[in-house]
């Protein structure tokens, strides 16, 4: 048994994440949490809310609320989102955490006597009138390239130029309409990345596992132009700064979301007798630690993240493998949560069952570039996939098993070459089956699984046990049997992709297992396995999803 330590990027709290949020770390991170469970490893699969920062101040003032309630409210919302995508986070945290701050100041003191925190003065806009300093994205004006009215200190969405507030035409404060900004003095503290140049690179060389773009990113960062990191925020929402001079500034986001999986970890180990959280982030040689990233979420966590465990000098768990995801595009542009383009999971829950979502996202992962999302493809393929071949495999042979034989796996007879020859191929697939769950290589898999299902119809279409009954009933009751079994192994198989519907096909079968392992010697099974058990009858598994509700998806997205 083998120890995994998984965590997915942390959603930020500003609002409810669409699709490309979804298979940028979550969906994958979960697919794989469930399938090292069903080859027995011990997993722990952590994530949290990213509570801190501008975004979450300038979100809570626009819905008109006190930031602390505005981000337990987005929690809860997110929280019940991912429950009913059938996430299975072993615990779902918050960087607001009272763990989380205590982290904080840990890590910034052992940083600090490292010698690895400097104090350095920075310009700052100030706002007389909301008499305190504003971080870039409180800062709003014209911008200088296209002339859009709402562009951000750090950023134009008009055009996309990264801006400095004093690049601004007719800059004004985004809290109160304040005009009357001024360039002040203002102290910040900074990690001295630019020291463990060295340490990191070495760290970096010993690493393997990580897809090639996510290597060359944190290389590119490892150079002499590593620059030292701002760690401070002038906010008032944040972890307090221990530090004397510092008590109207907090930690900066980006420093102390990352240590919120330790934290969110030491939540998880509080809430049940028996859990240690130490056994999996302080010295834990024998555990393997995967992360699930965007890519923009890179460099953070393969360079500052890191930064800030190795700088402490203590024996903290480093990533072993960290798997990058490019961007799921969508209709030809970006998914945007400010602009709310796209398709977000609370919508696309409220259309469809979850499982239909989770296999195309999977079967289409942007794992080597980016992929593009359209509601007419995603019909296509979900019919194809799910209702055609999944589907049809497992009602059709449950349906006969009724009508030919009372509703049983029958009894009697010895598989034939067809059946054996079966078998071979599928011993084949499952080993590759397995080998690309454990490389992370998600649509591989999510290929091999269909081609899975592809050969148990193309046996029972080639076997016909409908028209074998006919003539040889013992010919039609190997074929059934082996037709049922396969249907039971392709749900066993399926099931970290599409957990629900998976479970509803076990669950003829009398399955009740939690996890359903997986099979270690599989084509054994096919064809003695549960002789004269029970099948129960299905509803269909998966209904085709119709013209008249493409042409409503199209219009709900935008994309009519």
């Amino acid at each position: 048994m083998t120890k995994i330590l998984i965590t997915s990027a942390l959603p930020y709290v500003n609002g409810v994440k669409h699709l490309g949020n979804l298979i940028g770390s979550l969906l994958p991170a979960d697919v794989h949490a469930r399938f090292r469970r069903q080859i027995g490893d011990e997993v722990l699969f952590i994530c949290a809310t990213d509570e801190h920062g501008t975004p979450a101040e300038l979100a809570a003032l626009k819905a008109g609320e006190e930031v602390g309630e505005f981000c337990a409210r987005q929690h809860a919302t997110q929280a019940d989102i991912y429950r009913r995508f059938g996430l299975s986070f072993d615990h779902f945290g918050r960087t607001s955490s009272p763990e989380n701050a205590a982290l904080t100041q840990h890590f910034y003191r052992r940083l600090d006597a490292a010698g690895l925190i400097d104090e350095r003065e920075l310009r700052q806009v100030w706002s007389p009138v909301d008499q305190r300093f504003l971080a870039d994205r409180y800062v709003v004006g014209t911008c200088p390239h296209c002339a859009y009215r709402e562009a951000r200190g750090d950023q134009c969405d008009g055009c996309g130029a990264l801006l400095d507030p004093d690049e601004l035409v007719a800059p004004r404060s985004a809290l109160s309409g304040d005009t009357a900004l001024e360039i002040r003095p203002t102290r910040h503290l900074f990690l001295r990345q630019s020291r463990l140049v060295e340490t990191l690179r070495t760290w970096i060389d010993q690493r393997s596992g990580w897809p090639p773009f996510v290597v060359s990113t944190a290389r590119s960062w490892l150079t002499a132009e590593l620059r030292d990191r701002c760690i401070t925020r002038d906010l008032t929402w944040g972890i307090p700064v221990p530090r004397a001079g510092f008590e109207t500034k907090v930690f900066y986001v980006w420093f102390d979301a990352p240590i919120g999986y330790i934290a969110a970890t030491q939540e998880w180990a509080a809430a049940a007798p028996g859990r240690d959280w130490q056994r999996w982030w302080w010295q834990a040689d024998d555990v393997r630690y995967i992360q699930f990233l965007g890519k923009d979420n890179v460099p953070f966590h393969a360079v500052s993240f890191p930064a800030t465990l190795l700088g402490s000098g203590e024996p903290w768990k480093t990533v072993d493998v960290i798997k990058g995801f490019h961007w799921l595009t969508y209709e030809g542009g970006k998914f945007s949560t400010s602009a709310q383009r796209g398709v977000f999971t609370d919508a696309a829950l409220e259309e469809l069952p979850a499982d239909l979502w989770r296999w195309w996202l999977i079967a289409n992962a942007p794992e080597s570039a980016d992929t593009d999302f359209s509601v007419r493809r995603f019909v296509a393929d979900v019919n194809k996939d799910l209702a055609d071949v999944f589907g049809n495999l497992a009602n059709r042979i449950i349906s006969f098993a009724h009508a030919a034989f009372e509703g049983r796996i029958p009894e009697g007879g010895e598989p034939s070459d067809l059946e054996l020859e079966l078998a071979a191929e599928l011993d084949k697939r499952i080993v590759s089956l397995r080998r690309h769950h454990e490389d992370l290589e998600f649509r591989a898999a999510a290929a091999e699984t269909r081609a899975i299902w592809s050969a148990a119809n193309a046996y029972l279409q080639q076997a016909a046990p409908w028209t074998a009954i006919k003539s040889d009933r013992v010919r039609a009751a190997v074929a059934t049997r082996t037709g049922l079994n396969l249907v039971r192994l392709s749900a066993v198989l399926a099931w970290s992709i599409i957990p629900e519907l998976s479970e509803r096909v076990l669950s003829a079968f009398g399955g009740d297992d939690v996890v359903p392992d997986w099979p270690l010697q599989p084509c054994r099974e096919l064809f003695d396995r549960d002789a004269g058990s029970p099948v129960k009858k299905l509803a269909p598994i998966v209904a085709k999803i119709d013209p008249d509700k493409a042409a409503h998806l199209a219009k709900r997205f935008g994309t009519a």
